[in-house]
């Protein structure tokens, strides 16, 4: 039974004692704290203000998809982040404030045969130099679905998104889905395309993909030849270029094996962000281009 003369206040002392019921609502309060497993996008990291910028997916029953600035009582949580890192974390919402929690980079690990098969393979090869979110990233020149010559250094002052796809990739959730993300940057950006964007879709099977069968697939999207490049060129120089962002591919006699990555650009001419895999969604990558874009 609860002892409830140990609430009383104590003149001597002058203050209350512990007591198991004080105890009992402060452990209620704790449990009253609802907890949302939540993935997303970094947009901005401010330590000063102990809060990031996450652009993540609808949490359900809670909330739908969206970009919201969260606080982070933890600032060390933030030390290892930066804008573009795909990230786990919880989502603690309390009865008048809410911050997030237990954030950590999210790796991407595919069972399915083309990302997995391809860091196998990869393990064969010497290693050497790629291109890091911050660096420059070296010049190259592709030609395109029109037949025209892409140099990079010519989309100085742009923000250029890239990937890598090859028009005959059976896999609706790789090529496709990588596409299909360009698809709707290309729709939301209709405005500022080739002021402000560029995409460049570069084919990892440069030896039939070329920019007949590319013009071809970039109709799919309704793609413009002179804000959407769809690249090709000889298999040494896509290689050359693929191994610079750390990507490779192998074909083999059916599929092209190769890694998922989806790469942006600032006006500088610096990776700002390098996703891996397929598991963020279109509206994501769009919300980071869009804050790339405003400078921010």
């Amino acid at each position: 039974m609860i002892d409830w003369s140990a609430t009383i206040w104590n003149s001597r002392s002058r203050r209350f004692p512990t007591c198991p019921t004080m105890l009992l609502l402060a452990a209620l309060s704790l449990a009253a704290a609802k907890r949302y497993p939540v993935t997303g996008i970094v947009l901005k990291v401010d330590p000063s203000q102990h809060s990031v910028d996450i652009s993540h997916g609808a949490i359900p029953g809670y909330m739908e998809a969206m970009v919201m600035s969260y606080s982070v009582p933890d600032n060390r949580e933030l030390a290892s982040l930066k804008a573009g890192a795909y990230v786990d974390f919880t989502l603690v919402v309390e009865k008048e404030r809410s911050h997030i929690e237990r954030i950590r980079i999210h790796r991407y690990e595919s069972s399915e045969r083309e990302p997995l098969l391809a860091r196998r393979l990869k393990l064969l090869e010497a290693p050497h130099a790629t291109v890091k979110p911050g660096d420059a990233v070296p010049d190259f020149t592709l030609i395109d679905q029109a037949g025209h010559r892409v140099t990079l250094s010519q989309l100085a002052g742009k923000v250029v998104a890239v990937t890598f796809i090859y028009t005959s990739c059976p896999l609706p959730d790789y090529c496709f889905r990588l596409a299909n993300n360009f698809g709707q940057l290309n729709q939301r950006f209709a405005s500022r395309m080739g002021r402000d964007l560029v995409l460049l879709s570069i084919s990892f099977d440069p030896v039939h993909d070329q920019p007949k069968v590319l013009e071809q697939y970039a109709s799919t999207w309704k793609a413009d030849p002179e804000s959407w490049h769809f690249l090709t060129g000889p298999l040494d120089e896509v290689k050359t270029v693929s191994r610079r962002f750390g990507l490779n591919f192998w074909p083999d006699e059916v599929y092209v094996t190769h890694s998922l990555h989806t790469l942006v650009i600032d006006r500088q001419g610096r990776l700002a962000a390098d996703f891996e895999g397929n598991q963020f969604t279109a509206r994501q990558l769009g919300d980071y281009v869009e804050v790339l874009i405003a400078g921010k």
